[in-house]
């Protein structure tokens, strides 16, 4: 039997068996994904890139309506706090929509349902953003390169380049 931790620690290059199943070659094997190109499991450095473009984009956007005064500190957590939500409309509706943020369409990215449904749906998405948010399920990632968010949704980020 596997400790608790097998499933998120092995090593995708040590070929080991754990309990039944062999260790996945690539991210993404066991799901029946591609080893590289489009469609296969999109490294972390493009979903970070993808979430800082997000993030900035979505501070651009709130300085647009609020002035940052960086000596008031209020006004900053106001600023802050809009800035957030920001983010989380320029997250959740694209995703439920079409599958994938500004960032991860400037990054080649896309958040796909496992289920083979074309929409991801709203609730995933707003699942996804707020353990993104909380930015501990979306690090931890497994050897498919999902994380706990991508499992909580039942998805997959898929490179589209």
């Amino acid at each position: 039997m596997a400790r608790w931790t097998g499933e998120w620690l092995t090593s995708l290059s040590s070929g080991s068996v754990t309990g039944d199943q062999e260790s996945p070659r690539w991210p993404g094997e066991h799901l029946g994904l591609p080893e590289q190109g489009v469609g296969a499991v999109a490294g972390g450095g493009r979903r970070f890139l993808a979430l800082v473009i997000d993030l900035v984009m979505a501070s651009l956007l709130t300085s647009l309506f609020i002035r940052p005064d960086y000596n008031d500190v209020a006004q900053m957590q106001s600023y802050n706090l809009w800035a957030v939500a920001v983010w989380a409309v320029i997250t959740v509706l694209p995703v439920s929509i079409a599958g994938f943020t500004p960032g991860m369409a400037m990054c080649g990215v896309r958040v796909a349902r496992l289920d083979g449904v074309a929409l991801v749906g709203a609730w995933r998405a707003l699942l996804r953003a707020v353990l993104t948010f909380l930015l501990i399920p979306a690090i931890v990632r497994n050897a498919d390169g999902r994380g706990w968010h991508d499992r909580a949704t039942n998805t997959v980020v898929l490179r589209t380049r």
